[in-house]
């Protein structure tokens, strides 16, 4: 029986995967993170192509034993989409594994084009992304109200230019829940650039390898953010957060007050 995730089931409920690429969402690290869906098909798809350097290798238990295993850590995207288009034309399902959530990031917007334009059929399959675990192992909303409503995602310039309009010191401006990807290498410099806006105080997450067995979460002020960074050797698969959230004494929602009436809970 097909169902509307371009899958079959069979009478004994096992997935029989069509051939495609499956853009899979690992999460940030830890296997039990993964959407139940990206796990079914990691245990159904014959060939995995998985970024070995940011996905751990944990995450490769739910496969089949007899799946093949690409670790693509040293192959440029030249070298990764013939393997992909070549085992879905050899009537393989393909799963390519990136870690979080592959709307963020992931650099699969080239690799969705060159699919469609080899007229290769694939499915992005959603995941958890570090600043929705970040925020849980916290135990902080990153939206209370009266307070914070707003959560920006969004990295320094590096490597990978950020477009004027996105710099750091504007969005900065609005001293929302910034959680900032990629920029542990330029931390002084994003440092500067959120204390233009955001007080000195202002509690910040830093959150190293989160899901992975080495993770490490500090928090820490503001004007102490690139002595920690330097000082715990971060260098790469790190996540800020920066928030208001993390501060104590916040107000209540409206939300579940007994005065707040909506649909469900009509004023008696």
């Amino acid at each position: 029986m097909r169902n509307n995730s371009g899958y079959f089931s069979n009478q004994n409920n096992l997935l029989l995967l069509n051939p495609c690429v499956y853009i899979v969402g690992a999460g940030p690290g830890d296997p039990e993170l993964l959407t139940i869906k990206a796990q079914k098909i990691l245990m159904a798809a014959d060939v995995i192509l998985f970024a070995d350097s940011l996905v751990p290798q944990q995450i490769l238990q739910f496969c089949r034993q007899d799946a093949e295993i690409i670790p693509t850590a040293n192959k440029t995207l030249e070298e990764i989409l013939p393997l992909m288009i070549e085992r879905v034309r050899s009537h393989q399902s393909v799963v390519r594994l990136h870690s979080g959530d592959p709307s963020l990031y992931s650099a699969i917007q080239e690799q969705m084009q060159l699919l469609a334009e080899a007229e290769i059929p694939f499915e992005v399959v959603p995941g958890i992304s570090a600043f929705q675990v970040a925020a849980a192992k916290l135990k902080v909303e990153l939206t209370v109200p009266g307070l914070v409503q707003t959560i920006i995602l969004t990295r320094i310039s590096g490597r990978t230019e950020v477009p004027t309009k996105e710099e750091l010191s504007s969005l900065a401006a609005h001293q929302a829940s910034l959680c900032l990807y990629l920029s542990a290498r330029h931390i002084e410099a994003a440092q500067a650039k959120l204390l233009e806006h955001y007080p000195p105080d202002t509690p910040v997450a830093i959150c190293y390898r989160l899901g992975w067995p080495d993770e490490k979460i500090l928090v820490v002020s503001l004007d102490k953010l690139a002595d920690y960074t330097h000082q715990e050797n971060l260098t790469r698969t790190t996540l800020y957060v920066i928030t208001p959230a993390l501060k104590q004494g916040i107000g209540r929602s409206r939300l579940y007050h007994p005065e707040h009436t909506h649909l469900f809970r009509p004023q008696e």
